[in-house]
């Protein structure tokens, strides 16, 4: 364990913010490396003079940010940095290649600029606008639960819009389930390798999370059977159709398989399908064959805009009352104007518009990487905006990302990904979405395939 202290002389603003800042700034600035284990809340607080609450909130906004992850029973870490739940920082302003940030490409948003104008321009124009302004019923307005439902039903799902809420983006969606139906300490089985956004939950709730081992069509139906065997386990998160970070589409068969191992185990699975709408065609989700004790969660960030921040939760009948608590006791309600636009564009056809020019996107983006990485191992998806690189000997995750950014391009080394202690892959993830057009893109991956062609200076890190 560290003996880290943060400098709090001259930064303003609440105390458990200005930990935050403090501890921000020591890892940008290398003061706190990767791996470093934080002092206790405790320590923390007694060295600080503050309460342990005020530790518990900064160390909560850190996770948020994706600096530091935690499990209950073991502490808290400090992370790999990345920008998953940011935007990029002064030195991706000023020349980095991002291609640690797993967004949507941008080269639509003039048209989307257009589209959003003329929603705007034919809400203006209703009578009853100013209903958007004011609270809407627990769950959502019913038009907008049945916009949902019908989103959903694309994903080859039945959804009644009684049994539909709606959220502020699905990584909301997660927080509202999790925080309903778990408590702290509570054992969340998830992929060995899964989405960062995932970690950070668990920290802020303390929920201790498992990894499941994976294969090229993700999670592993016999990983799941021994693991559900011990009986601690709650609750399933998983992400079957372009996982992140390895881009795996779980076949039908094996998520048949993976609901009737829930089910004989009464384990309610929490299924990520943000990704879903992206596939062109994809098999159906878990839900379908397990709709009693799943909580299919997807949106509109990754689909259609990140800054339409709408989710969609089809739950089971029962769950409903205390799901929409949770989503109460966070933020109230998902903004009525921006479910009001989403659902617009699902019942006009617009959002199916948006989202066939994305993988049109995602495909020409995958076919650029596939030209310039083909000598190379690599997992990917047509229709994904990453792939999951693979590094030749002797590259490790860490050395492999740190030449990444010492020569201009950010990428996700795994150890962010990485659940349980198992050993880390030599891989990283690479986001081919966010820089701004192809031109740049191809720059940032030919200067990785230099790197991939070349030995690190000082030989493989220890790991």
């Amino acid at each position: 364990m560290t003996m880290w202290g943060p400098e709090l002389k001259g930064r303003a603003g609440p105390r458990y913010l200005a930990i935050a800042e403090a501890l921000a700034d020591d890892v940008a600035s290398g003061r706190l490396k990767s791996g470093s284990r934080l002092p206790t809340h405790r320590d923390l607080a007694d060295r600080l003079r503050v309460t342990v609450g005020t530790v518990s909130r900064a160390y909560a906004e850190a996770a948020h940010r994706g600096l530091v992850s935690g499990e209950v029973g073991r502490g808290t870490f400090v992370r790999t940095p990345s920008y998953e739940y940011g935007p990029p920082t002064a030195e991706a302003s000023h020349g980095l290649i991002d291609l640690s940030l797993n967004h949507p490409p941008t080269t639509l948003d003039e048209q989307r600029g257009g589209l959003l104008a003329k929603a705007l321009a034919s809400l203006s124009r209703r009578a009853d606008l100013a209903r958007l302004l004011g609270y809407p019923p627990e769950g959502g307005a019913l038009e907008h639960r049945a916009a949902g439902a019908a989103w959903i039903a694309r994903a080859g799902l039945k959804a009644a819009p009684e049994n539909v809420l709606v959220s502020s983006g699905s990584q909301h969606g997660m927080t509202a389930v999790f925080a309903a139906l778990l408590r702290p300490g509570d054992l969340v089985l998830t992929e060995a390798l899964t989405y960062a956004g995932m970690k950070a939950l668990a920290g802020l709730l303390h929920l201790r999370l498992q990894g499941l081992p994976l294969d090229e069509h993700g999670l592993r139906p016999d990983a799941l059977l021994a693991a559900l065997r011990g009986g601690a386990a709650k609750a399933l998160y998983c992400v079957p159709t372009i996982q992140n970070p390895t881009t795996a589409v779980m076949p039908e068969g094996r998520r048949k398989e993976i609901a009737a191992i829930a089910r004989s185990h009464g384990v309610t699975i929490v299924e990520d399908d943000v990704h879903g709408r992206l596939h062109e065609d994809p098999p159906p989700p878990i839900a379908a064959f397990a709709p009693e004790l799943t909580c299919y969660l997807t949106g509109t960030a990754k689909s259609i805009a990140p800054g339409l921040r709408i989710g969609f939760m089809l739950a089971p009948k029962a769950l409903v009352p205390r799901i929409a608590a949770g989503i109460r006791a966070t933020t109230w309600m998902a903004a009525p104007l921006m479910a009001e636009i989403a659902s617009q564009w699902i019942t006009d056809g617009t959002a199916e518009q948006i989202v066939k020019r994305k993988r049109q996107e995602a495909a020409a983006r995958q076919r650029l990487a596939a030209a310039v990485f083909g000598r190379f191992h690599f997992q990917s998806h047509p229709a994904a905006y990453h792939l999951w690189l693979h590094l030749p000997e002797p590259w490790r995750s860490e050395t492999f990302a740190e030449e990444a950014r010492r020569r201009g391009v950010a990428v996700t080394p795994a150890q962010a990904f990485l659940v349980g202690r198992i050993a880390t892959p030599h891989a990283v993830r690479l986001c081919l979405g966010a820089p701004a057009d192809r031109e740049q893109l191809e720059k940032g991956l030919r200067i990785l395939a230099g790197i991939l062609d070349s030995a690190p200076d000082s030989g493989p890190a220890v790991v």
